[in-house]
């Protein structure tokens, strides 16, 4: 059978409930410490209730991920945090090193220069996995609260639309976290980006379904198998 998507972290480390419920309270103090001091007072404030190892999607494969569940005034008051691997940044060895050491930090301290408005529980720790090797890890809410739109039915009123507050958004973090007056400078007041934007789209857009077809030939000539 398949394995579950959630293991309670009893089931993997061999230590007893006592020396595990010590050492994750003392990782969640350390975490705790990399938040701001207002927001560090209100964490103070849940306390450890249990942790397990979940299985992450399909765009974090290879990384690790926990899940830890605390509480805060009572059972109606829970909090769920999200402990995730960080691993070196790929673009590292074209654009060189963070000055973040830590690569949990460095994910962190990124998503607080780009996003509007981030989730105020972003920290990081480090520890020990259960190979005795030393990873970084952010950490941040576990919350259900993606959104997203059907753009299979949108108009092309709706689309321009949807693609100019895209547009806006993507800008504001590049503002924020690089040289503004240089990209600018860079896009100047043409259409020229505009129109290498749109060609590039519509090549990679041709690109997918060459790729699909492929996939879809491989798998009826019996090169590939599917289930």
């Amino acid at each position: 059978s398949d394995p579950p998507l959630i293991v309670p972290v009893e089931e993997l480390v061999e230590a007893g409930q006592p020396q595990i419920v010590k050492r994750l309270e003392k990782l969640l103090a350390a975490y705790r410490d990399t938040l701001a001091p207002d927001i560090r007072r209100l964490g103070s404030r849940y306390r450890y209730v249990h942790a397990a190892h979940k299985v992450v999607g399909v765009g974090s494969v290879g990384t690790r991920a926990w899940i830890v569940l605390l509480l805060g005034r009572d059972s109606q008051d829970p909090l769920f945090l999200q402990v995730k691997e960080a691993e070196r940044s790929v673009l590292e060895p074209f654009a060189g090193a963070s000055r973040y050491r830590h690569h949990g930090r460095r994910v962190v301290e990124g998503q607080r220069l780009m996003q509007a408005a981030s989730d105020i529980f972003l920290g990081w720790l480090s520890m020990d996995g259960i190979d005795r090797k030393r990873r970084d890890f952010y950490v941040r809410q576990l919350w259900d609260g993606k959104g997203s739109v059907v753009i299979e039915e949108m108009t092309p009123r709706a689309m321009t639309i949807y693609a100019g507050l895209c547009g806006w958004t993507l800008a504001r973090a590049h503002a924020r976290s690089g040289d503004r007056i240089a990209i600018a400078a860079y896009l100047g007041g043409g259409t020229r980006f505009d129109e290498a934007l749109a060609s590039f789209a519509e090549a990679y857009a041709d690109q997918n379904e060459r790729d699909y077809w492929a996939f879809a030939e491989a798998i009826e000539s019996g090169r590939m198998q599917a289930e």
